[in-house]
Formats: structure tokens, C-alpha cells, sequence
């Protein structure tokens, strides 16, 4: 999955290290950040109301698609549940005068699928209902991003299945096997995909074979 680099627009030309996504326990949860304990190190991550609506509850094994944002003085990290959301994150802050809490913000007010449709239909008056968003910033957006998003995004579905199998690197083949063999039993991709997600989701210890990860997602898919 392509992921950006990021860097404060200054004299400097260096590239930043890019964090792409975060695997951890969900320790702290609040509307404005959230701490994800990967082991044993805490990860502080600025999250939008869409995002932290969505939350499980704490205690809960997750991962958060992560935009990092990299200034001077410090080095933030936004955390997104849905990869549509990261991606029109990053499409926010590519518009001028747009920057990383101002897109949160954003984001917190409208989803990104209700977003690309106010900028689709050209319709200001929603975005410029927005706290901290004027009318030139509005029609600005929707100049900016009119074209740019109604280009098709990678699968999000896709992106969320190849995340996860790397997440769990030992079980990467599995996960491919076991999607595979699904889809000649005659299972879609998508469900396919999302019953081996839930699988190991599961069970965080790993998974024991090829033939316990089909079985098990088997039997989800029959519910």
C-alpha cells in the first residue's frame, strides 16, 4: 500500500520516517487522541470523532492506519479506522492553508464518503458550515480537490487484509492460503477477507495451521 512521505515545509529536504500503521492494545481512548500499547510502548495518536466513534472497547487488539506528521519542534501521529479517511486526510492537508488539525477537525464533522460528496456537488454551504472553515477556504477546497477525488482509491478492504497480514508476518502465507481456498470454495473475495480478519483478530497467540484458520473462518462464514 503506497504511503506518502511527510515533512514540514522548510529549507530542509530531508525525508521523514513514515510510521504507515499501528498494531497495539487500546489503552486510552478519548475524542481527541487515544494510546495504543505496542509492546509495551505507549503510542499517542490524535484520532477524529468518526474514527473514535468506532472504537472497541479498551483492552481491545487494533490497528490504526497512522498519517505522521513530522514539524521542528515535534512529531505527531493521526490514527484512522477506515483507509478512506486517512486517504482523504491526505488529500486535507495536500490543499493550501489546510493543515493536519484542521483536517482532523474536518473529518470530525462530516465522514469522508458525505466529504467527497459535498465536494463532487460543489456544495460551499456544507463545508463552509464547518467551525474554522471560511468561504474562500470552502471554495478553495472543492477547486483543489474537485478533480482529485473522483479518481478511484486503492480497495479499502484490500488495504485492511494486507495490513493485517503484515501485521502478523508469520502467518502472512496463511492468510493468502486461506483467502485463496475460500474463494474456490465459491466465497467472494470481500467476505472471504473479513472472515480471516476476524479469525485472527481473535486470537492474538497465532494461528496454528492452515487447515484451523480455514475451519475457523468456515464456520463464521456459515453464521
Amino acid at each position: 500500500m503506497p504511503c506518502q512521505n511527510q515533512r514540514e515545509k522548510s529549507g530542509r529536504n530531508e525525508e521523514s520516517i513514515v510510521i504507515a500503521h499501528l498494531t497495539g492494545t487500546l489503552n486510552v481512548k478519548s475524542p481527541e487522541y487515544v494510546v495504543l500499547d505496542v509492546n509495551g510502548v505507549g503510542y499517542g495518536l490524535f484520532v477524529t470523532l468518526n474514527t473514535f466513534y468506532d472504537l472497541p472497547d479498551i483492552g481491545t487488539k487494533i490497528t490504526l492506519l497512522t498519517y505522521t506528521h513530522v514539524r521542528e519542534d515535534a512529531l505527531q501521529l493521526y490514527g484512522f479506522l477506515s483507509l478512506k479517511e486517512r486517504l482523504m486526510f491526505e488529500k486535507l492537508i495536500g490543499v493550501s492553508k489546510i493543515g493536519p488539525k484542521l483536517a482532523r477537525n474536518i473529518l470530525s464533522k462530516l465522514s469522508a464518503e458525505d466529504l467527497k460528496s459535498a465536494i463532487v456537488q460543489a456544495d460551499a454551504g456544507l463545508i463552509h458550515s464547518i467551525p474554522g472553515i471560511g468561504e474562500k477556504t470552502a471554495q478553495r477546497l472543492i477547486l483543489e480537490l474537485k478533480d482529485k477525488i473522483s479518481r478511484p482509491d486503492i480497495s479499502e478492504e484490500d488495504a485492511r487484509y494486507d495490513i493485517l497480514a503484515k501485521t502478523h508476518e508469520k502467518d502472512g502465507s496463511l492468510f493468502t492460503d486461506a483467502v485463496s481456498a475460500l474463494v474456490n470454495l465459491g466465497y467472494p473475495k470481500h467476505n472471504a477477507q473479513k472472515a480471516v480478519q476476524s479469525c485472527v483478530s481473535s486470537r492474538p497467540s497465532g494461528i496454528d495451521s492452515l487447515k484451523d484458520l480455514i475451519k475457523h473462518s468456515l464456520d463464521l462464514l456459515s453464521r
